[in-house]
């Protein structure tokens, strides 16, 4: 950047807000060299207005010039990024700048003497209508990233999880227990009623249950019901202690607890761990349990994964694919559909 110091962002930020602006220029307004700017903006709560300068002369070349204003009254740190687009509409790298963070003082007003960042020679004149100008216009992206300092340091991070991890393991306060295979967990009803609206209903609603100090479950082993009740206790992914194994089965039960219980979020997670474990030989039985617990982003992804030809040619002679073909025919013609069309 160009105009202004930079310095390195200090110990104690705590906070960040950013925006980010595309900006689409009539490219014939840009042949009388007069500036273009945009609405304000706000990011990290302070106004911005981004400006393209169409003729602006850098050491004797003519360039397109793109400036962020800051029209604040406060000073702030932030980080400026702009590129253009191509004519297909994607990021350009060769026309793609980046300042440090920028000390930006406040300004005096909102008009003439604000305080400006941004590049003098973003791009030649020469090379943007070749480049860049599709439909008489040009297009390019302004992000900004404003940091807050907090001079009594940064804050701790949130330790509630590991409190009330504490509390699951000392068993303190419970009130209900839940037995599995003659395995007894000691649990909070409180604690399981906020996480999730099926252990809400069960444990306070007019179900039987809700008058019992002792529940008997069915249908679901007792490592996954454990590696459940620490992802509820402490919204964290169980940690190896907490699990069987790290295979697809493990990942796969643990899913189907997730969607019995209404525990959304536990249930993406497993969807990620699932989708890291894909292969050739997994596929077909991912894929059945991402239509069996809808999940939507997984089973497409394994479609996807399906339809390359060489994965397609190994993975119908698995166990899992037979399974898949038997179980799940409107899955197997969606299968077709993708690969005939890949």
């Amino acid at each position: 950047s160009k105009g202004h110091n930079t310095t390195r962002p200090e110990a104690g930020i705590t906070s960040l807000g950013s925006a980010v602006l595309q900006f689409r220029v009539d490219y014939e307004q840009t042949k009388y060299g007069e500036s273009i700017h945009s609405d304000v903006v706000s990011a990290g709560g302070h106004p911005w207005r981004i400006e393209c300068y169409p003729r602006s002369v850098w050491e004797g070349e003519v360039y397109l010039a793109i400036h962020i204003r800051f029209m604040g009254i406060t000073s702030v740190r932030a980080l400026f990024e702009a590129f253009m687009l191509d004519r297909r509409g994607q990021p350009c790298s060769k026309a793609k700048r980046r300042t440090d963070f920028s000390y930006m003082p406040p300004s005096k007003d909102c008009y003439g003497e604000a305080v400006i960042g941004g590049w003098d020679d973003f791009v030649g004149r020469a090379k943007l209508e070749d480049n860049y100008v599709f439909d008489g216009h040009f297009t390019f992206v302004c992000a900004i990233l404003v940091i807050h300092d907090n001079p009594m340091g940064p804050l701790p991070p949130p330790d509630i999880g590991s409190h009330l991890g504490r509390l699951l393991d000392q068993e303190d306060g419970t009130d209900v227990s839940f037995i599995i295979d003659g395995e007894i967990f000691r649990v909070h009803r409180a604690v399981l009623a906020a996480r999730s609206p099926v252990f809400r209903a069960e444990l306070f609603g007019s179900m039987a249950e809700a008058t019992m100090s002792s529940i008997t479950l069915q249908d679901i082993m007792p490592a996954t019901f454990k590696a459940m009740l620490r992802f509820i206790y402490t919204d964290e992914f169980p940690g190896e202690d907490e699990l069987v194994d790290s295979s697809v089965d493990t990942f796969q039960n643990l899913l189907a607890a997730a969607d019995r219980y209404a525990l959304d979020r536990l249930k993406l997670m497993c969807s990620q761990k699932l989708w890291d474990n894909v292969t050739v030989d997994t596929v077909a039985t991912i894929l059945a349990c991402a239509e069996t617990y809808n999940c939507t982003k997984l089973k497409d992804e394994c479609l996807n994964f399906f339809a390359v030809e060489s994965n397609f040619k190994k993975a119908v002679f698995t166990d899992g694919f037979a399974m898949l073909v038997q179980k799940f025919p409107a899955i197997t013609a969606k299968l077709r559909e993708r690969i005939e069309t890949s």
